[in-house]
This record gives C-alpha cells, structure tokens and sequence, in this order.
C-alpha cells in the first residue's frame, strides 16, 4: 500500500504513465478508501492506460470487462456450463435411476430428484466472467470495466451492488462476497450520461487532452530517439488540430502512432509532402483532412505558434474546463 501521493505518481511513472497529481490524489484516496474510480473524459487519452498501469504497478492481475450495447449478466458475472451438467447426467444416470427407483408417483419422484439439485447446481458447474472472478479471485486483482457507458442503463444499474458491497447474488449459490476488495477502475467516453447512482459510489476523475508540455514528455517517453525539433513540431500541430472544429480530434494514441510513422519513414521535419503521406494517421475523416489542409495551407497554426492555445479548446472548438488529466 502507497504511503502517499508522491509514491502513488512514483510507481504509475515506473510504468511509463505521466500522472498528474489529481489523478494521483484519485488513485491514492481509491487505496486507502476502498473505492472504485471512474475515469471519464475523451477517447484515447490514458483512461485504460490508468487501469493496466496501476496492476503492473501493484503486481495484480489485470481482469478487464469491455462493455457494449447488450452486454448482460451471462457475460459480465458468470452462466452455468450446461454442456457439462448434461454430461454429468448422462454418466450419473444409473445413480439417478437407482435414487428414483421406488417412487410411487411422479410427485415423489420430482421432490427426490430436487433434493439432488445442488449437486448440479454447484460452484463446480459455474463458469465465472470477468466479475464474478474478481470477487471471486484468492489474490487482490485490479478490476477494469472499461466504456461502462457503451453499456445499457439496466446493466449499469446491475453493476450497483458489486460497486457497494463487492459481493454478487447468484441465486442457486446465494451471495458470494469478494476474498480480496479489487481496486476497480471504470472508464467511460462520454458518450452518454452516467446514473448518479453509479457516480456516488465512485471517485471521479476527468481525463482531458494533455498540455503541450505533457503530450511532449509523453512522446518522449513512448518514441525513444525521436529527434526533440521534430518531436516538438509534431506535438504543436497536434494541439492545434484539437483546436479545430473536427469531428473527431486526434488522440494521444495517435500522436504516438504518427510519432512512430515519422520515425518509421526517417523525417526529420514536417515538410509540405510528409505531412500530406502521413496526415491521415491522425484524422480519420476526409472532411477533417480537408480542413486541416486548408489550414496548413493558410500557415494558421501549423507546426509553430498557436498550438498551445488551441490544445486548451474543446472537442466542437468550443471552451472546457481546464486540463486536470493524466496521460500515457
């Protein structure tokens, strides 16, 4: 267990992620509370990165559930492996004929056979999923739910007594409390407005854009070797694009992949023809591609001057809070 927020930004940094203190303060409080955190904010700015870094660093399992429209119970906790139950029947069927041998009726017959029903309804028969082997789990495990908001509302709502208590209900079984309290981590894009519910039981933490100065350390770190005037150049157009009204802004991850591009392809600065091959690893929508031209064209921005300013500005070019993220 860290002693203090210095340890905790200590050892997510000895993975390799650049935490800022408010996600350092999130995490560290996460420790000593025993709550779960839910990271929101932009795709592709760290939020799983969070979760994978925090179990390499505490030495856990990482156990990840990728949520989606329909994700269910059966899917997410645990379901009973029928195929297996039908073969055990099938190899117990001179057993069963001798337990119903005698019944009289075939009322006796039934209640003789539902004593016997625990037997095929036993922890030996359960498959368990990503939650229920967290809960379930001899060794503290790190817990990611990850897009919780691609999830339906009910299932959300299903996830409320896992985040409360850290137990589930399995009928046949009862309720199964967890061995070891996972750190839970829950990110989410925004796509939708997560239950107050869900939020009270978590500690929030928004995950923004990097700054310059962090998206830079961070290309540093991930794209050894990457000559510092062209890192620089490559971070400065990237914030400037965010300051545009895209539709879909480039994200840390991409930064990272055309850093590796341009590395890949040995430039050495962002010339008219590199940038025209290689433009497309950041903007994935041909009206955005245009536009971001049009801007290079017109020298608005483009490697020098204004990237600063315009990475402060929102997804739709409007204003948002200031940056509070941490980013890998």
């Amino acid at each position: 267990m860290y002693r203090d927020i210095n340890e905790v930004k200590q050892a997510l940094g000895s993975q390799e992620y650049i935490a800022s203190d408010e996600i350092s303060t999130v995490m560290f409080l996460a420790q000593q509370l025993g709550k779960p955190v839910l990271a929101e904010g932009p795709a592709g700015v760290g939020k799983t990165e969070l979760a994978k870094a925090w179990a390499s660093a505490t030495n856990t399992e990482l156990i990840r559930l990728q949520c989606y429209e329909g994700l269910d119970e059966t899917k997410a906790l645990y379901e009973w492996e029928y195929a297996k139950q039908l073969l055990y029947t099938q190899l117990l069927r001179d057993k069963l004929g001798d337990l119903l041998s005698g019944s009289q009726s075939l009322g006796e017959a039934a209640d003789r056979l539902a004593a016997e029903e625990d037997v095929f309804f036993s922890e030996r028969f359960l498959l368990p999923r990503p939650l229920l082997r967290a809960i379930r789990s001899d060794h503290p495990v790190t817990l990611l739910i990850d897009e919780i908001d691609r999830s339906d509302a009910e299932f959300e709502a299903f996830l409320l007594e896992i985040l409360s208590d850290f137990q589930v209900s399995v009928p046949e079984l009862g309720t199964l409390k967890a061995k070891h309290q996972p750190t839970v981590v829950l990110t989410s894009n925004n796509t939708r407005e997560l239950s107050e519910a869900l939020k009270r039981r978590c500690l929030y933490v928004y995950v923004d854009y990097p700054t310059l100065e962090s998206e830079l350390r961070i290309v540093n770190l991930k794209v050894p070797g990457m000559p510092p005037k062209l890192a620089q150049e490559a971070v400065r157009l990237v914030q400037s694009l965010r300051g545009m009204d895209l539709k879909k802004h480039p994200s840390v991850s991409e930064t990272l992949d055309w850093a590796r591009a341009l590395m890949a392809l040995n430039a050495r600065s962002l010339d008219k023809q590199t940038l025209d091959t290689t433009l497309s690893v950041l903007l994935k929508y041909e009206s955005d591609l245009r536009r971001a031209r049009r801007m290079l064209e017109r020298g608005a921005g483009g490697t020098s001057g204004g990237g600063e300013r315009g990475g402060e500005r929102g997804e739709s070019g409007g204003d948002t809070p200031p940056r509070r993220g941490t980013y890998n």
